[in-house]
């Protein structure tokens, strides 16, 4: 078998010319912490950003409920472009694709279902 062939039949997951299953990227602990603390350091002055408690700001969502609202994914570009809300109490920032990507991760893992 050629060389070349052989890349080839890794790249596409073995013989047969079948692609690999496509892996996907599960937050580490790190990740989740970042995520966590990126909540609690620019949001928990008005929302709840954990598993339980109310949020201190009524009418304020619980993270916990968002899914139940909209997918917390479509949050990704509110993030990068500077959230701006109808309320002039909600400090505009702007996330990093690594900040979003922790922040985003950990949205989902506290997350009470539909």
């Amino acid at each position: 078998m050629p060389a070349n062939a052989e890349a080839t039949e890794d790249a596409n997951g073995g013989a047969g010319g079948e692609p690999a299953a496509n892996v996907v990227s599960v937050p580490g602990k790190s990740d989740l912490e970042l995520g966590r603390q990126l909540a609690q350091e620019n949001c928990a002055r008005c929302h709840a950003t954990g598993e339980s408690g109310e949020s201190p700001l009524t009418g304020a969502p619980a993270f916990r409920d968002l899914s139940k609202r909209y997918p917390v994914e479509t949050l990704e570009e509110a993030l990068a472009e500077g959230i701006i809300t109808g309320h002039p109490d909600m400090p505009e920032f702007i996330l990093q694709p690594d900040e979003i990507a922790a922040f985003i991760g950990y949205l989902k893992t506290i997350q009470t279902g539909e």
